[in-house]
């Protein structure tokens, strides 16, 4: 105690069950401040997987399909899951073998990038099957990351050796030098002309 009065720092009992309990000198506003400014920079970095959802219908054509698709095999890129659902309509719903078929072509399509997490199951008017990516979302965003960071060195490298000037030999004109007779007698044809 006398201690830490002098050296003007906390008493800190660290475990407090131990025989006998453990404390420490520490200056614990500062302590608090730390681990502060720790935890906010894990959570900074926490990659927080997003459930995406889209939705088809049976009766879709080949392009849409395409394009939802598409949109499917951007958020498994980018590491979210996916909920793929399909809604049926009025008669639609006595087929639910043809949703069925339609969901396990998505899946095939974008197996290269996920799997099915959940398969699909009939939720009132609707198939839901969800579909997670190979990927984790903090990989992603590491590779990101990097990518960005190697465009950033080679955009810095070029400029660098943009500063100097290629040289001709002596005798020979360069292209900048010799004149460019076309375009001189367009511009005196137009003169005439106007």
């Amino acid at each position: 105690m006398k201690l830490a009065t002098e050296s003007e720092l906390d008493l800190v009992e660290v475990a407090p069950e131990a025989r006998p309990p453990v404390v420490k000198l520490m200056d614990f506003g500062k302590f608090k401040y730390e681990s502060a400014m720790k935890e906010r920079a894990a959570r900074k970095n926490q990659a927080n997987t997003v459930l995406k959802e889209i939705r088809y219908r049976l009766k879709i054509d080949d392009h849409d399909y395409a394009t939802k698709t598409g949109h499917v095999t951007r958020f498994l890129k980018g590491g979210d899951k996916v909920k793929v659902m399909i809604m049926f309509r009025g008669r639609e719903q006595s087929r639910p073998e043809m949703g069925l078929r339609l969901l396990q072509r998505v899946a095939a399509d974008v197996q290269d990038l996920g799997s099915v997490e959940s398969t699909p199951r009939v939720d009132g008017r609707n198939m839901v099957m969800v579909i997670g990516p190979h990927k984790k979302k903090a990989e992603v965003k590491t590779e990101a990351k990097a990518a960005k960071q190697a465009q950033k060195d080679a955009a810095s490298a070029p400029a660098g050796a943009a500063g100097t000037t290629p040289s001709t030999p002596e005798g020979t004109p360069s292209e900048s030098t010799a004149p460019d007779e076309t375009t001189s007698s367009s511009t005196t044809d137009e003169t005439t002309e106007a």
